[in-house]
């Protein structure tokens, strides 16, 4: 990720209307798995393309913290300590780590795959990503999933 790159909450009234539709499209595609992304984005009126430029950006949020999950993928630069580094940041905003995924380095750089959840004492998480992401040896830190 770039160094510009914040997380935002806003009001729904300020999102763009394709950013919105682009979560109907998720939601759609969620509840009815044997649904085709083209057959979804056709449903709620935006392109095929919108959705999967768009679909890794945004997503809705819950005010209820609590038993929140999210998946980072997090790209390294393979150096010792860096995973260390990266767990004592989430454990800092208080996360409980569920899954840990650590592929093997290639040409130096590695894959972390982490799943964490959200507790009612965790702080800010967009903070936490910000903390992660701007670590020397981080490439790119990217939400996959939430729940």
């Amino acid at each position: 990720m770039s160094e510009d790159t914040k997380y935002y909450v806003i009001k729904q009234k300020a999102v763009p209307e394709v950013l919105l539709k682009v979560v109907e499209v998720q939601k759609i595609l969620d509840a009815d798995p044997t649904k085709t992304v083209q057959e979804a984005s056709t449903e709620v009126g935006i392109s095929r393309s919108s959705y999967y430029k768009y679909k890794d950006d945004i997503f809705p949020f819950h005010d209820n913290k609590k038993g929140r999950n999210i998946t980072c993928v997090i790209e390294i630069r393979d150096c010792p300590g860096i995973i260390s580094t990266i767990l004592n940041i989430f454990a800092k905003y208080h996360t409980n780590i569920l899954t840990i995924h650590q592929s093997i380095p290639i040409n130096g750089i590695g894959i972390l795959t982490l799943s964490v959840d959200i507790l009612s004492i965790t702080t800010d998480v967009s903070a936490m990503l910000d903390e992660v992401e701007h670590l020397e040896r981080i490439i790119s830190v990217k939400i996959i999933a939430r729940e």
